[in-house]
């Protein structure tokens, strides 16, 4: 059986710290597991309990950054938000699902190769030249596809999963406010079914958990008054800046 360390109150403190930044993070942009992670295996969790510890403990602040948000929600081009949402549910529960049957440094080796490929993609659909008229750049079934891929590698790690969706949303023709809003409802749902399944999962460090948990409420709250306020070009270029800076940091810390 593995053993959580105990943790001093100056490391509790730091990890609150961590999940107040994550937090606004995820409501602006995702990638605040790439704060959280990192920070939880600072403080002494092998990589499976610190994974398992920042889903479960980043769901708050993910469900009170949807709420605060959830009048920008809109439908995806031809697909329902409805749809969407059970999509983004039954992905979740797959991914997490799929976290406690394989190795769990298998993700490590994915996730540069994955943010680098969504920040490219953000970037791309975003300040590309927009046509004269509204046309959907994604069919039916890419976009079901593509969103249930997500889901999955959601439930089982999720990180990057907000500039995946973000990249996902925006070429399928929501605006970059819009998207960013249900990004984060959607983010909060996958992270909802994957706590469903961890949530008694003996490798769950609870004293991290309350403390990334009660910093990320707070993050998200200020994270998603923040979605409201900014202007989209510094939104755009939030996005491309911080999955940058995660792609060469990730790549750097591979090798």
């Amino acid at each position: 059986m593995t053993v959580i360390p105990p943790l001093e109150p100056h490391v509790v403190f730091l990890i609150a710290a961590a999940g107040f930044v994550a937090g606004v993070q995820n409501a602006l942009a995702g990638g605040g597991s790439f704060i959280t992670f990192p920070a939880l295996l600072l403080a002494g969790l092998n990589p499976l309990a610190a994974n398992i510890t920042s889903t479960v403990a980043m769901f708050p602040s993910q469900l009170t950054s949807a709420v605060a948000g959830h009048k920008l929600v809109d439908d995806v081009g031809p697909l329902s938000f409805k749809r969407i949402f059970l999509i983004s549910a039954i992905g979740g529960v797959l991914g997490a699902l799929l976290l406690l049957s394989t190795p769990p440094t298998f993700f490590a080796k994915v996730v540069p190769w994955l943010v680098l490929f969504a920040t490219s993609v953000f970037a791309w659909g975003t300040f590309r030249k927009k046509p004269l008229h509204a046309v959907s750049a994604m069919p039916l079934p890419v976009l079901v596809g593509v969103q249930s891929c997500i889901a999955v590698y959601g439930g089982y790690f999720g990180g990057g999963i907000g500039f995946l969706m973000l990249a996902a949303l925006t070429i399928a023709g929501m605006k970059v406010r819009a998207a960013t809003a249900t990004k984060n409802v959607l983010a909060a749902t996958m992270n909802a079914a994957a706590t469903l399944i961890f949530a008694f999962s003996s490798l769950i460090s609870w004293p991290a958990a309350f403390a990334l948990a009660a910093g990320g409420i707070g993050g998200g709250v200020c994270g998603a008054w923040l979605i409201h306020r900014l202007p989209e070009r510094i939104m755009r270029g939030f996005v491309v800046l911080i999955g940058a800076l995660l792609t060469v940091w990730m790549f750097v810390r591979q090798g």
